[in-house]
């Protein structure tokens, strides 16, 4: 390429679009159309739907302890598995009753794949001859992954009134019913109330006098309780088909049934007591300390939460008016909608207040009609990445609303370039507006397009981002490619358009009459939407909102926007030039690079000092405060209700504390509900698991929306729930916890014991817990070992020698021992289309006998001499009370035990860990035990080795890319010297604002920081380096030749003159649509519209959350833009003085 077409380069998409204007006004109405489309109706959630890459494979096998769900199921499982491939890791809990594996597969598979493997395994493991059979059919494996979305309810319904449980189970499985036919709900749970079941309770001694055995009712059950199809018969022209009816339609006819002939016909009836009832407690419920039926609404992946919760509260309202009577109350509770959609329009508020600003800047910069140029650039960006966001299928989550905040301040800094370039050759060059419009754009296009390239980069490598941690963060990078990708588009196509149809240097007046003739116009149009009703008041405020700005502009605002170019700015420029021209003069240069680099060090020396405090995650104010209340394992339902109901009253006496209540209001609490057995357990512990917990309650006191709360803090009052808690309550484990604030990375203490003699790890996993405790380090809430060897038992011991003398087998007595206690299934009862099943066992008085569980007889056949024996159980075994394991842990196929614990409020995680950690190293571990750290810390070392590797493969992709702009080393070297610069203000403002440094939103916002201090660098050095071509095609000097230095010194002064305003503006308007989330300002502009309440308040979740990040970008951009604008240019004009001193022409 000559010198000229380099210094006069010319870019055809962009001339394209300026000559054809129909098309572009066509595209961006149509991207308008969808992009606003798009925004109504993508469905809204909190954080995004996350698949885990794990596959758990969950089987109940009722009657058996842990010990033998290992040993027969477990076991198999796990050997049956672990040769798939693409394992990370196998996990298991085997504890009475039930068996969980969860299988943990790496990225590379994918998780239907993955589950069609386990499934495979699993059946083959089950067709096995070994396998166990319950209920005379072999046990089924259920094998599923997770969605955590679909895993937590979305609303609980609260049903109460003074009728049984009965009535009121009914009344919630009509609810049930209708909102299970909702498109969003995948599943809805009833608390608080039980299954039915028809239960035949079998009175021991008439069993055995009637010489009755289990066999003989089950057989006869099942024989009678049938209805069989006999076939046709065909005859004067007919075809009849001929049908038994014998199944029962009240249990009652149960009675009647025949047991046995043998000594006389012996009923039903007769022997045992046959009734309809609920099965026994797995489950209670209440709200607020009273009784309640309750649904827990789950709903499917992908599907729109508020609409969801709009259609259940529309269907409970009917359901209320037409169904239930006036005294059964029905409540909504721990609604999420409310939640997510507060943090999904505060996001959209500050996205308005960051345009406010940014227009508002941008007026003062450009004047009015140049900042409606860029400010457009806002929202057509917007609605094009909405677009492109819906037809990926993505959400309106939190995290695409924060990288749309994010990039608010810079998807304008593309704009900003075009419309200043093409302003600044129409006043100093006095172009047409089609001539600077193309020359403009042309000259800045390919450093833009390279400068949101690098900015993209920096991103890149967060896309690989592995494990859960990955899914959920994804979204940000992601989209914010997108954003930035749109905006890109919109500079180089509509605003190319734009300004060369509309721009002007001279701001033109609005006559008075003009003005005159708007209002009439816009203050009718205002006045009649504010009084035709209450849905339009809104648009008829911001209609008179927008006349009152026009004529504040007109009177006010233009005067001192051109005061402020035309003063402050002038001089700003006079005063920036001379400042360059000193810092680049003799060794003033080498002084300015030499003292930046040494600041550098400087801010790390201090932040070594400074030791500020480390944190994985924001510590957010828990918007649910959860109790975990758990007794010994074996520890029977009703004692846990009764524990819970205790625990409950000192909770809800604390939370309506005086300081909280307004009246009878709680401003800060909306709902406090209890649960007992069946889901109570804790997601961080028991993910997947459907076991039964009688002995696990859980109370949640789910917070009021943030802005409700009156300047109190839920984290002090979760902290005063521990409190009055602390050693008040003996026998029983309370856990005092918050809602999780993004994925679960389980507890921040969290030591697993591993070796073979579980015995021995349990023992030492106490020893661990005591060691650790007498330690004395603050902080920790209480340290628990997640198993245990204290669950009540009873071993039965079968003296073989005598029960084969007598004809009976182990198996016979350990199945007549089952069914005594836990039952048998000997059929169905239908009712109103349901299936309940229809149950043998002794009956109450008797099943919890242990006298009348031993006495009993064992009935059956001698096949020798056709007589039937009785031979009672207790002369065959013999049984003493044991202590057994609360649960057996797997990992990797070796058993696990786990010390664990939460942090109390105000504590730093990673401090404690690290003392903790120090300590052990006194710790007498016997060497057949290996310790490791997981949980919390093994993610966040994970996430930071993550992080640290995906920002040096950042620098090294905006590397590659800038050597391909400029064909050159020492400019991209320079460009990443001031990015490595830049760290300085991010070290700096974490140690003068004494800031926590959050691992993953300060990496994240170091990594963005990459990515943004590259933008004002290229534009700046390429423009530069555009001034430098024109100057040797103006002087004559070859390319062989280089240009004398003071040249080079003057073309890069003015080359840092001319980009001083788009550096300064990009640098505001990123900081200034950073700002409301980084102070936690909020401003709800459309209650301000619509009824001239703003809702202002300070802080929330967002800010908690998305803060660390902001505040990293912002003290970073601050400082990288003192870099762009004196080091750069002074870094630059060294390289070139290198060039001229040693004759180096390859730059």
């Amino acid at each position: 390429m000559s010198k000229e077409n380099k210094s006069n380069k010319a870019f055809g998409l962009s001339v394209w679009a300026i000559s054809n204007r129909t098309i572009i006004y066509v595209l961006m109405a149509v991207f308008l159309l969808l992009g606003g489309t798009a925004y109504v109706t993508m469905p809204r959630e909190n954080f995004p739907e996350i698949s885990e890459t794990t596959i758990f494979i969950s089987t109940p096998y009722p009657g058996n302890t842990a010990e033998d769900i290992e040993r027969f199921v477990t076991d198999p499982i796990e050997e049956g598995v672990k040769g798939i491939s693409n394992i990370v890791e196998i996990a298991s809990t085997s504890q009475d009753d039930y068996a969980i594996v969860a299988i943990e597969f790496d990225e590379e598979i994918e998780v239907d794949l993955a589950k069609q493997k386990v499934k495979d395994e699993v059946d083959a493991v089950v067709a096995s001859e070994d396998w166990p059979t319950f209920n005379n059919a072999k046990l089924e494996p259920s094998v599923f992954n997770l969605n955590f979305s679909e895993e937590m309810p979305i609303i609980n319904v609260s049903i109460q009134g003074d009728y049984p449980t009965d009535r009121l189970k009914e009344y919630a499985e009509v609810l049930q019913e209708r909102i299970e036919q909702l498109d969003q709900i995948k599943v809805v749970d009833i608390r608080g109330a039980q299954e039915k079941e028809v239960e035949i309770a079998v009175d021991t001694r008439k069993m055995m006098a009637s010489q009755v055995s289990f066999n003989d009712i089950i057989q006869s059950v099942a024989n009678e309780n049938t209805t069989v199809s006999a076939g046709s018969m065909r005859g004067g022209g007919q075809r009849r088909s001929i049908r038994l009816v014998g199944e029962i339609s009240t249990p009652d006819q149960l009675k009647a049934f025949v047991v046995t002939t043998e000594k006389g016909s012996v009923l039903l009836g007769d022997i045992a007591t046959i009734s309809f009832k609920d099965q026994e407690a797995t489950s209670y419920a209440r709200d607020f300390g009273t009784a309640t039926v309750m649904l827990d609404v789950k709903k499917r992946g992908g599907k729109n939460l508020i609409e969801a919760a709009t259609q259940i509260r529309q269907l409970v309202v009917e359901a209320k008016s037409n169904d239930f009577p006036e005294d059964v109350s029905v409540t909504i509770s721990n609604d999420m909608s409310s939640l997510t959609l507060n943090q999904v329009n505060d996001l959209v508020n500050n996205i308005l207040f960051g345009v406010l600003l940014v227009v508002t800047v941008l007026t003062f910069f450009l004047g009015f009609r140049s900042a409606l140029f860029v400010g457009f650039a806002i929202p057509m960006s917007m609605f094009i990445s909405f677009v492109i966001l819906q037809a990926l299928g993505y959400t309106m989550n939190t995290m695409v609303l924060f990288a749309l905040v994010m990039g608010l301040g810079m998807l304008v800094d593309n704009g900003i370039v075009v419309v200043e370039n093409v302003y600044r050759l129409i006043e100093k060059e006095g172009m047409s507006r089609t001539a600077a419009a193309k020359k403009g754009v042309s000259e800045i296009a390919y450093p833009i397009i390279i400068s949101t390239a690098t900015t993209v980069a920096a991103f890149i490598p967060l896309g690989f981002w592995p494990g859960i941690m990955g899914q959920f963060m994804i979204y940000f990078p992601i989209t914010l490619s997108i954003v930035l990708g749109s905006s890109l588009f919109v500079a180089l196509l509509f605003n190319s358009m734009l300004v060369s149809q509309f721009m002007d240097v001279e701001e033109k007046n609005m006559t008075f009459r003009g003005l005159v003739r708007l209002s009439i116009v816009m203050g009718g149009a205002g006045v009649f939407f504010m009084l035709v009703s209450a849905s339009t008041r809104g648009f008829g405020s911001l209609l008179l909102t927008l006349l009152a700005l026009f004529w504040l502009y007109r009177y006010l605002i233009k005067d001192l926007a051109n005061n402020f170019q035309r003063f402050f700015l002038d001089r700003l420029e006079r005063g920036y030039e001379k400042l360059l021209q000193f810092a680049m003069r003799g060794w003033r240069a080498y002084a300015v690079v030499i003292g930046t680099i040494g600041l550098l060090f400087l801010s790390f020396v201090l932040v070594g000092i400074a030791s500020p405090k480390v944190e994985f995650f924001p510590d957010n104010e828990p918007s649910q405060i959860i109790v975990y209340i758990e007794y010994p394992e074996g520890t029977d339902i009703d004692k846990t209700n009764q524990m819970t109901k205790a625990i409950e009253q000192v909770m809800i006496e604390t939370v309506n504390n005086p300081k909280y209540l307004d009246g009878k209001y709680n401003f800060l609490v909306e709902s406090l509900v209890s649960q007992v057995g069946a889901g109570a357990g804790n997601p961080e512990t028991d993910s997947g698991s459907q076991a039964e917990m009688p002995h696990r309650g859980k109370i949640t006191a789910t917070m009021r929306e943030y802005k409700y709360r009156r300047g109190f803090s839920s984290e002090v009052m979760r902290s005063e729930v521990q409190q009055v808690f602390k050693g008040k309550f003996s026998g029983v484990s309370i856990s005092v916890e918050k809602d999780a604030n993004g994925p679960p990375v389980g507890y921040p203490i969290n030591i697993e014991l591993s070796g073979e003699n579980y015995d021995e790890l349990i023992r030492v996993a106490n020893d661990v817990r005591s060691f650790v405790i007498k330690e004395n380090i603050p902080g920790i809430e209480e340290l628990k070992v997640d198993v245990n060897r204290n669950k009540p038992s009873m071993q039965v011991t079968v003296d073989r020698r005598k029960a084969g003398s007598l004809g009976v087998s182990a198996g016979q007595i350990g199945l007549q021992l089952r069914r005594a206690l836990f039952g048998e299934k000997a059929g169905i009862y239908k009712k109103d289309g349901e299936d309940y099943d229809i149950n043998v066992r002794f009956q109450q008085s008797d099943r919890y006998n242990p006298s009348a569980l031993f006495n009993q007889n064992i009935s059956f056949r001698d096949m020798a001499s056709g007589q039937i024996k009785n031979i009672p159980v207790s002369t065959v075994v013999e049984a003493k009370n044991i202590a057994g394991y609360s649960a057996i842990k797997h990992k990797n196929l070796k058993r696990v035990v786990t010390v664990y614990s939460a942090i109390l409020p105000g504590y730093n995680a990673n401090e404690i860990v690290g003392q903790i950690q120090t300590q052990l190293k006194g710790f007498d571990m016997p060497k057949n035990i290996d310790y490791t750290f997981t949980g919390e810390i093994a993610e966040q070392e994970k996430n930071m080795q993550f992080l640290s590797k995906a920002l040096g493969f950042a620098i090294l992709l905006i590397m590659l890319l800038l050597v391909f702009q400029f064909n050159s080393v020492s400019k991209p070297l320079i460009i990443l010297f001031s990015i490595f610069m830049s760290f300085t203000g991010v070290m700096l403002g974490l140690v003068f604002f004494n800031m926590t440094f959050v691992i993953i939103m300060t990496m994240m916002g170091i990594i963005s920081l990459a990515g943004i201090v590259v933008n004002n660098s290229v534009v700046l050095l390429d423009y530069t380096q555009l001034l430098l071509d024109r100057k040797r095609v103006e002087l004559g000097v070859e390319d062989e030749k280089l240009l004398p230095k003071e040249e080079v010194f003057a073309s890069i002064v003015a080359g840092g003159k001319a980009r001083l305003r788009p550096v300064l503006l990009t640098a505001i308007t990123t900081v200034l649509g950073l700002i409301p989330l980084a102070i936690g300002l909020n401003i709800n502009f459309f209650s301000l519209f619509a009824s001239g309440n703003p809702q202002i308040y300070f802080g929330g979740e967002n800010v908690i959350f998305w803060g660390p990040l902001a505040w990293t970008v912002i003290f970073g951009l601050n400082f990288a833009t003192f870099l762009t604008l004196i080091v750069v240019p002074v870094a630059f004009y060294l390289s070139k003085r290198a060039s001229i001193r040693f004759k180096k022409i390859s730059f």
